[in-house]
């Protein structure tokens, strides 16, 4: 950032700060809306200013994470002990076994070497780099969880980042790459930044597209075929090959808009013209045989990644292709005599994560000079984990979880279905999608389907249209939140980088929710109508 661009920014903080608390004041004190309980508003004041603040970065990301911690219990939304539990949830245990084992890969410097593979492959084609990693990044989400997805191929990202901007400034500038004087000289060229820009948040939009193409590619497809099936236990079921004929070109369609949208007027970083295949391969050279380490790191690199896919069936329509490894860990727990839940519910993809983080301290190496053992991890790498993340997670967690409680998403829902009746189908889809779309900005989307799905599949029953019709655009919609960190955690993640402002991810993540809406209510009516049977009135 520049001097002269400070002002502006300090100027847009101090505006956040005061709009935050005038807007949720008003709201906070303004009567209540039939239907909606005190609770609820109170969590809606709260919410606006947290929203205001997050993007207006008025206050520190973590700081803003805090405040339901305090707000919360001061005016009567959740108790102190319910919020504190929110911040530590499933998820958060993922992001920190995830998160370690990147930086293991780091340590070894694994990361570099697969980087400088990456870019001999395919080029120094900013465009093409960044398209390389949002296809392979949305292929692999349709079949395990976006945040796995992210975690796996975030530290590459970042290694590739750090691996081209070191030769570019050699190639620029040789004096100042020897002396050291090309420290943030990356992120104040404007061409480099857009470039780590879009590589590093295209990451996180592809890995969220992706999951939403397929049944098994999030939570939230699955609790709508939960939903379907338990409210309509008449009805034909949805298979999964269904689903992909209608929405693996909707992703397909939205990832590569995203791709154009976010490499716009993208022009090649000073220096790029320098690095070709044969440089890289002299890089790759230097870098000698792979040490122990690198083994190791690449050997645990690639079992966490076959975990997380083979932990749930594998499979392309019904029938199943590898058995997930789940089932044997399940009928283990059935042999321990475990009764009071599912024996499936026990491990999941965090459970994954701890494990190989947790084995990575035990794991010996080499002896330093000293001849003291070296492990594979230590605490003195593993504590630079950014901690800021884990909080934003928790405020996300907690502001969901509250969602639910004062039952805010289902009055939300109410709200929409009265204003529905008499409405032509296509502006329905539209309403519907754009409501899930920036409703789980703020809360779980897994928590919103199950909260709102009901309350819409009633809404259709009552206006006489096939309840498909509203229900599963509503559930694709739930995934494309773009705007906000706490809107899924692969944006949390990425944002955890320090390469993509807020003000940026809110600028970019508002077209494309919107986008997302147009699209998804086109797929809907072009594609899923005529491919379910579904008459439209």
């Amino acid at each position: 950032m520049t001097d002269s661009e400070e002002p502006a920014s300090e100027l847009v903080a101090v505006i956040g700060l005061w709009l935050g608390v005038i807007v949720s004041l008003v709201i906070l004190l303004a009567p209540a809306p039939e239907g909606l309980a005190p609770a609820g508003q109170r969590l809606a004041a709260i919410v606006t200013l947290m929203a205001i603040w997050w993007v207006t970065q008025a206050m520190p990301v973590a700081v803003t994470s805090l405040l339901p911690l305090a707000l919360f219990p001061v005016l009567g939304v959740q108790p102190a002990k319910v919020v504190a539990q929110s911040y530590l949830g499933d998820s958060s245990f993922l992001y920190l076994g995830g998160f370690i084992i990147a930086l293991g890969i780091e340590r070894w410097g694994l990361h570099r070497r697969i980087a400088l593979l990456t870019v001999t492959a395919v080029g120094t084609s900013p465009k093409r780099i960044v398209l390389v990693f949002w296809l392979a990044t949305f292929c692999l989400s349709m079949w395990i969880s976006n945040t796995a997805t992210t975690l796996l191929m975030l530290p590459i990202a970042t290694a590739l980042l750090a691996t081209l901007e070191g030769f570019r400034i050699s190639a620029v500038n040789p004096v100042a790459a020897v002396q050291g004087t090309s420290s943030g000289r990356g992120m104040a060229d404007p061409a480099f930044h857009h470039f780590a820009l879009a590589l590093t948040l295209g990451i996180a939009y592809a890995a969220s597209i992706g999951g939403l193409a397929t049944l098994v590619g999030t939570p939230t497809n699955i609790a709508f075929v939960n939903i379907w099936v338990r409210n309509f236990p008449d009805a034909p079921v949805i298979s999964a090959g269904q689903w992909m004929l209608t929405w693996v070109p909707f992703g397909l369609v939205l990832l590569i808009l995203t791709w154009q949208i976010l490499v716009f007027g993208m022009r090649t970083p000073a220096g790029f013209q320098e690095l070709d295949r044969n440089f890289f391969l002299t890089r790759l050279r230097e870098l000698g045989h792979m040490r122990r380490g690198e083994w190791v790191m690449l050997v645990l690199f690639v079992a966490t990644a076959l975990l997380w896919i083979l932990r749930t069936d594998f499979k392309i329509g019904e029938p199943v292709l590898i058995p997930g490894w789940n089932r044997l860990a399940a009928k283990w727990l059935a042999a321990l005599q475990i009764s009071e839940k599912d024996p499936l519910d026990y491990i999941s993809d965090a459970t994954v994560g701890m494990a190989i983080a947790s084995l990575m301290f035990v794991i010996p190496v080499d002896r330093n000079p000293r001849g003291k053992l070296r492990f594979l991890m230590d605490w003195e790498t593993a504590s630079r984990l950014p901690w800021e993340i884990l909080l934003l997670f928790g405020g996300g967690f907690a502001i969901a979880g509250a969602f639910e409680s004062t039952k805010l998403s289902i009055w939300v829902g109410e709200v929409f279905s009265h204003f529905a009746a008499g409405q032509p189908v296509w502006l329905l889809v539209g309403a519907v999608c754009l409501l899930l779309t920036f409703l789980t900005e703020f809360t779980s989307n897994v928590a919103t389907v199950n909260a709102v799905l009901p309350v819409i599949a009633a809404a259709a029953v009552a206006l006489k249209i096939d309840p498909r019709l509203l229900m599963i655009p509503a559930t694709i919609s739930a995934s494309c939140a773009f705007m906000l960190p706490i809107g899924t955690p692969p944006n949390a993640i990425v944002f955890g980088t320090g390469r993509i402002r807020l003000s940026q991810m809110a600028g970019y993540g508002l077209i494309l929710n919107l986008l997302g809406v147009v699209l998804a209510t086109v797929a809907t009516l072009w594609l899923m109508v005529p491919q379910l049977g579904i008459k439209l009135q």
